[in-house]
């Protein structure tokens, strides 16, 4: 992939988690139905990943806290692993799911990529 490409997609890391984190705020039922029955104040979690996914995505945008929010992101979604698991293992709680239970298997793997480019994201760009 050409140098500028990789920054671009590099630089689109903070401002799609920002996004993400956003989203939330917006729709907190949505995340909350995912989260698994053993966590307690499934509200108050959401928020708090939301509040951690903003923070590590605009961290990334900046270059003297680009390295911490890489890191500060990768941990945000390991946090939010189990969520994803716990999707994974009990499709039948989420029908509106296309795809079912392949999907939400398929979607595992999509975690280390978003790691990837969690890291990939602090590096910034070679040029700086």
């Amino acid at each position: 992939m050409p140098s500028t490409k990789r920054s671009r997609v590099r630089r689109a890391f903070g401002p799609f988690f920002v996004v993400a984190g956003v989203l939330h705020f917006v729709t907190p039922k949505t995340y909350e139905a995912i989260m698994p029955d053993y966590l307690p104040a499934h509200r108050e979690l959401v928020y708090a990943s939301g509040v951690a996914e903003i923070v590590g995505g605009a961290a990334t945008m900046h270059p003297r806290t680009r390295r911490f929010g890489a890191w500060f992101s990768a941990a945000t979604l390991v946090g939010v692993f189990p969520a994803n698991l716990h999707m994974a293992l009990h499709p039948e709680r989420y029908p509106q799911i296309p795809g079912g239970r392949r999907s939400l298997l398929l979607r595992l793997p999509f975690q280390l990529a978003f790691l990837a480019w969690a890291f990939a994201a602090g590096r910034g760009d070679a040029r700086r």
